[in-house]
């Protein structure tokens, strides 16, 4: 039986994917999608040699007060969640500019697989300045500790994630060590973000 059985997989066409098709983005040309393109070329924006995310979030009707009280509470809850190392904490709340400086040391996972746990400590500042009717929020001071529990290296953005380190020379995909750092953290600041967002509405 088991050589029938054999003897029919080897028949099978050698053309069968291993990807379910309907996984398989595709752009509006009907060609398979890099999936690395939203990580690619100016992905880790550059200023004054730091790398600094930022993103203004606009809150009609509400004022600089209310998105301040709404921005502190968020970020005093971030540094409680599952993830976070006890030295996560706010820096600075100014209720008079509006402004809240928070400092996180958070896991990063890479790989979690019941034989593989790769990870590494991401170091950040956010950054709220808060307004009439928005609110200015930098990620900025990045920085990881990875291999702690071995081989610690401390690890600086600038010299890791930028187009220069995270990319390959052609810069249609990501480099094969420092790539996924480059994903994950876009990825993290893309959450937080989108969680600061939805929060302003």
């Amino acid at each position: 039986m088991k050589k029938i059985l054999f003897a029919i997989l080897m028949c099978l066409p050698m053309t069968m994917t291993a990807q379910n098709t309907w996984e398989i983005q595709k752009n509006e040309n009907g060609v398979a999608a890099n999936p690395d393109a939203k990580y690619l070329t100016g992905a880790v924006p550059v200023a004054d040699g730091k790398v600094v995310f930022e993103t203004t979030i606009e809150a009609p009707g509400k004022s600089a007060e209310q998105i301040y009280q709404t921005l502190r509470k968020c970020l005093n809850d971030m540094t409680k969640e599952e993830n976070q190392f006890e030295q996560s904490r706010i820096v600075l709340t100014d209720s008079v500019s509006h402004q809240i400086v928070a400092s996180y040391q958070e896991w990063l996972v890479f790989k979690s697989t019941a034989l593989v746990l790769d990870r590494t400590r991401l170091f950040y500042h956010i950054i709220a300045d808060c307004k009439d009717g928005k609110a200015d929020i930098k990620m900025t001071k990045i920085y990881y500790l990875y291999e702690e529990e071995r081989d610690p290296q401390t690890l600086k953005a600038e010299e890791w994630i930028t187009d220069e380190y995270g990319l390959k020379k052609n810069k249609r995909k990501l480099s094969r060590v420092t790539g996924k750092f480059r994903r994950k953290t876009i990825d993290r600041k893309d959450y937080l973000f989108d969680k600061f967002a939805k929060l302003l509405k």
